[in-house]
């Protein structure tokens, strides 16, 4: 049987990815459905670019933390 802090653990990352994702997305249909300049387009495409390592961080520290969890 799975703790409680291991079930909650899991609610919390499950739930950082989705605002994250969420984020992404955002940003990609502003993207695709305004036109933008330049500038902003080169700095949407970073902050898409962050947001998805920063969720790639979180499954990775999450992966990292489970045996010390269960």
């Amino acid at each position: 049987m799975m703790s409680t802090e291991f079930i909650g653990f899991t609610l919390d990352v499950i739930g950082k990815i989705m605002v994250a994702y969420t984020a992404i997305m955002v940003h990609y249909r502003f993207w695709k459905e305004h036109k933008i300049d330049e500038k902003v387009f080169r700095i949407m495409k970073q902050e898409r670019l962050i947001g998805i390592f920063g969720v790639a961080l979180i499954i990775i520290g999450y992966l990292l933390q489970i045996p010390s969890k269960l």
